[in-house]
């Protein structure tokens, strides 16, 4: 009799769930290397994504006020693809911003200063969700997360500069459009990029690579 319940005790300490590893949040010549390409790359895509964004979002404004700011989210992807490739302090920052000043330098119709400015803001929306998670949670409802933290920072920094004294009806629109624009293009689509580039093997020199070769 005690031999067997020992035997059965052994297999469940050896399912029980194992803590995340503790994060190395120590920078390395790699990261910023990495974390600069994604945003120079994504930064062109901003760029591109302006020009043809009068539109695209023509019509969805006319359909609804304030639905525009969903398909709006795809400025918000630098940030959380960078937070959740490098998963280091500052990088979903680091990565947006590089991205808005990219944006910025080749040309954009709200200014330089402005793009600038709404890179810096958008970063600190998806960083606040990583840093919240210390750094040690990357499964999909994080990058859902930090998406829609993404997506309400623009939304507020649309609603303060460019759209003043809307009506309350267009601000929820507006906001709710970013929130989920943010969660499931920003979020979604850069979780599944990750995935895809970790399955690939272009990131194995990273925590994230590694973690998705296994799974």
């Amino acid at each position: 009799m005690h031999a067997s319940s020992s035997s059965q005790a052994a297999p469940a300490a050896s399912v029980a769930p194992a803590r995340p590893e503790r994060p190395n949040l120590r920078w390395r010549v790699v990261d910023i290397v990495v974390a600069s390409v994604v945003g120079v790359a994504v930064g062109v895509v901003f760029w591109a994504w302006g020009v043809v964004w009068g539109p695209i979002s023509a019509p969805i404004e006319a359909l609804l006020p304030g639905l525009q700011a969903a398909p709006a989210a795809l400025w918000l992807v630098a940030g959380v693809l960078g937070g959740l490739i490098i998963r280091k302090p500052g990088a979903a920052l680091y990565t947006e911003l590089v991205a808005a000043v990219v944006s910025a330098l080749i040309g954009s119709q709200w200014g330089g200063l402005l793009t600038i400015e709404a890179g810096l803001v958008q970063g600190l929306g998806a960083e606040l969700i990583f840093a919240i998670f210390l750094y040690r949670y990357w499964r999909l409802p994080v990058a859902l997360l930090a998406g829609a933290a993404a997506g309400l920072a623009m939304a507020i920094n649309d609603l303060v500069l460019y759209y003043a004294g809307a009506a309350p009806l267009f601000a929820t629109v507006y906001t709710a459009s970013a929130v989920l624009g943010g969660a499931f293009i920003a979020g979604g689509l850069s979780w599944l990029a990750v995935r895809g580039l970790a399955r690939a093997g272009a990131l194995d020199r990273f925590a994230s690579g590694r973690e998705h070769r296994v799974v």
